[in-house]
Parts: C-alpha cells; sequence; structure tokens
C-alpha cells in the first residue's frame, strides 16, 4: 500500500449523504457488574450511553453504585434488528478475521461514499481502506454505520502499514478528529455494537481488539487522545 498523511489520504468534499442504519447501544450485552474502581460515567462511556440513562434504567436515584451490583444496558431491540439484517446479508469468513482496529479519519468531514471516492483517485484498487465507518452527523447520521465493499467482499483492508494486520484485521473509521473532540456518544455506541456483532458473536470472541497506533507504533496517533481506548480495552480485551 503506498504510504500517505492521514490528512492527505482522507481529504473530503462535504455535502454528500449516505444511507444506512444507526445502532444506539450495544449489542448482546444486557448487563453490566460492576468491579472495584467502576463509576457510571465511565460505564456509560464503555457501552456508548448516559449516566442517565443508565441511571433510568436501573431506578437509581444517585451515581453511587457498588462492587457486584448487576447493572442493565438500555438498547433499542428494533433498530439493533435493522441492523443486524442488513448485516447478515454478507457471508463472513470467520477464518480470515483475526483483529478489530480502531481509527478516527482526522477530520470531521466524510462519509465511506467520498472516502471510497478519495482512495481510488489515490490509487487504491479496492476503494474505501476501511471495512466499516461510524458518521458524525455531518455528512452522514450521527452514529450511522457505514457497510464498505471490502467488508461485503470479505477483502482485505489498506488501513494501516502492516500486510499481516491488513489482511486478517477489520478496519473501522470513526469521523472526527480525536486529537481535538471527542467522538459523539452515538459514535461510541454504534462502535461498541459493531464490535461486539463482529467480535463476539461473529468470531465467538476469538480476535485481538487494537488500535492503529498499536499496530503501526511510533507513525500515528490515531485514533486520538480522547477516543476512550482504555475503556475499549477493558471492554474488549
Amino acid at each position: 500500500m503506498q504510504s500517505w498523511t492521514r490528512r492527505k489520504f482522507l481529504v473530503a468534499t462535504p455535502g454528500l449523504l449516505a444511507l444506512g442504519p444507526l445502532i444506539p447501544s450495544t449489542f448482546g450485552a444486557t448487563s453490566h457488574t460492576v468491579r472495584r474502581g467502576d463509576t457510571l460515567s465511565e460505564i456509560a462511556v464503555r457501552y456508548g450511553t448516559t449516566v442517565n440513562d443508565i441511571k433510568r434504567s436501573n431506578g437509581l436515584k444517585s451515581d453511587l453504585i457498588k462492587v457486584g451490583q448487576k447493572l442493565n444496558i438500555p438498547q433499542t431491540e428494533a433498530e439493533l434488528d435493522t441492523f443486524k439484517k442488513e448485516f447478515s446479508k454478507y457471508r463472513i469468513n470467520r477464518s480470515k478475521w483475526k483483529y478489530i482496529v480502531t481509527h478516527h479519519s482526522a477530520i470531521k468531514n466524510g462519509n465511506a461514499k467520498i472516502y471510497d471516492k478519495n482512495h481510488r483517485r489515490r490509487g487504491m484498487q479496492n476503494g474505501l481502506a476501511y471495512h466499516f465507518v461510524i458518521g458524525n452527523g455531518i455528512d452522514s447520521g450521527d452514529g450511522q454505520i457505514e457497510i464498505g465493499s471490502r467488508w461485503k467482499n470479505q477483502l482485505d483492508g489498506g488501513h494501516v502499514r502492516s500486510s499481516h494486520v491488513n489482511q486478517h484485521g477489520v478496519g473501522i473509521c470513526l469521523i472526527g478528529n480525536f486529537q481535538e473532540t471527542r467522538p459523539t456518544t452515538k459514535q461510541i455506541a454504534s462502535f461498541s455494537a459493531l464490535v461486539d456483532l463482529i467480535g463476539n458473536y461473529h468470531l465467538g470472541g476469538n480476535f485481538k481488539y487494537t488500535a492503529h497506533k498499536e499496530v503501526d507504533k511510533n507513525h500515528t496517533v490515531c485514533p486520538g487522545r480522547y477516543f476512550p481506548l482504555k475503556s475499549m480495552h477493558e471492554r474488549f480485551g
């Protein structure tokens, strides 16, 4: 894969909208057992929901939680089912995928169609380097998951320097520059749900969760300082 700077790689033309499902919460995660050191705010970030929604779902009057306490994590099953039906159209090569890799776009504009066009212009034969793109509400919906052609056709990614990880790693890009701002609650909800669906449901938990900067060490800060990487590792390993 030819080397490009991330900003050059993802130059976007605003104004295009893409259609696709939204995932407001996590797939298959209906409860959380409180561990020592947990707070409601950290749990909310991990599952892509809000403190108020967790409190409302569990009838909590304060932010006080206890070790061993089980919390219901709110979900919207109808919208999850919509995405799962779309997702199920594609036959998954379960033996191929070993990694799930997080990225940010490092720019606030764009969607899968825009990035696909740009990546083809840069000489990438299979277009969009990622398997999935999650919108931020500017050029696609907030939390909107777009399925790229590389996932539909079970093709190698083009999202990291490592050919091994490109061959076996699912690339998920959240739109935004998380060196400067935080991902939206809906983006984290969709991301968490997508990793659950791919990694825990379809791959049976047999995957390594990682981030771009952990794969290409000393070459990038992606997915940025404000992406909750620690919380995602606590959840996915």
